[in-house]
């Protein structure tokens, strides 16, 4: 299959860009979804200095590299979280502690994110939105219908603007559907799509990992949200539930095999990648395959190698004949 195959930059942004371009290159990646963090690329400058823009596409091309989507996570989850100090992570460290001047800034920035997109070449941004109720899921105390109603107003009332300047680029949005979001699994994502009128802007990064250790059997998302999914992250996670640990992780760090769920490298963990291609095949699907590679476990280059290499074996084309053809008679 010709789809191409890419590296996420976000688990890399310790590395220059250009360190990280020759890498995935080495890799057999041809290309890479940039994070707009860790010096990787500054959206205000891609949207505002044509110069940037071009030194990060001469970076690239030295490379034999391209890009096909910007990753916006850490800025658009200060967009709609509901704020607490691991917030300030995400901003500039002089608005630490000011929720409402980091919103101001995640705001101005993600406006900046679809023009920064057409001035790359690329049509689609993934990223995240974050929830003002995602710290009320559990409902004791009482989460009311009333919090879950206004949160989703919020989320609309945040984002309409923004959406707005996509509209105004012809940039597609892909929220990656992740615990901690307003869209976090199959219900919450439909409710998402019906809130914005299934305003086209707005669609989704398909991520498997994030799916299976809730339960939700990643391609039979895929198949019922196909026409709304504008970007794949190929991701994988092992449930390992031995009667001990659950699937909320026991606040031990990802990694320790004592948890009740892992990320996992590519083709180490329990996602059914081969049901995944033939959902994308149906649905027509023909843009890259995004390595977003997280596993504790394992060295990360020796990971991202054998990464690149599963997506290139899994990913099988389409038949362009009906098998039983042959068999019929004159």
């Amino acid at each position: 299959m010709s789809r191409p195959v890419t590296l996420f930059s976000g688990q890399w942004a310790d590395l220059p860009f250009d360190e990280l371009c020759g890498k995935a290159k080495s890799f057999g990646y041809d290309g890479l979804e940039i994070a707009c963090w860790g010096g990787h690329l500054d959206l205000k400058k891609a949207a505002l200095d044509s110069s940037y823009v071009e030194e990060r596409k001469q970076t690239l091309a030295k490379h034999g590299l391209k890009t096909w989507a910007l990753g916006t996570h850490l800025i658009g989850q200060c967009v709609g979280d509901l704020w607490d100090r691991r917030l300030d992570g995400f901003a500039p460290p002089a608005l630490a502690g000011q929720p409402e001047k980091i919103r101001e800034w995640a705001v101005e920035y993600m406006k900046y994110a679809p023009l920064a997109a057409k001035n790359m070449g690329v049509k689609v941004t993934t990223g995240f939105m974050g929830s003002p109720v995602w710290k009320y899921w559990y409902s004791f105390p009482q989460t009311s219908e009333e919090m879950i109603d206004g949160a989703f107003r919020e989320i609309v009332q945040l984002w309409t603007p923004i959406f707005d300047e996509y509209d105004k680029y012809g940039i597609k949005f892909a929220l990656e559907v992740h615990p901690t979001e307003i869209a976090y699994d199959y219900y919450t994502a439909e409710r998402l799509l019906k809130e914005f009128d299934f305003r086209p802007a707005l669609g989704f990064n398909f991520d498997p990992s994030h799916l299976i250790w809730q339960g939700v059997t990643p391609h039979v998302f895929l198949r019922d949200f196909a026409k709304h999914v504008y970007h794949v992250h190929m991701k994988d996670a092992a449930v390992t539930l031995d009667g001990k640990a659950g699937i909320l992780g026991s606040h031990i760090a990802f990694g320790d095999t004592r948890r009740g769920w892992n990320f996992r490298s590519l083709g180490h963990g329990g996602v059914d990648f081969e049901n995944i291609i033939r959902e994308l095949n149906a649905a027509g699907y023909e843009g890259p395959l995004s390595v977003e590679w997280e596993d504790s476990g394992m060295e990360r280059e020796y990971g991202a190698r054998e990464a690149c290499e599963f997506v290139r074996k899994i990913d099988f084309a389409p038949s362009g004949v009906a098998f039983d053809a042959a068999l019929k008679s004159d």
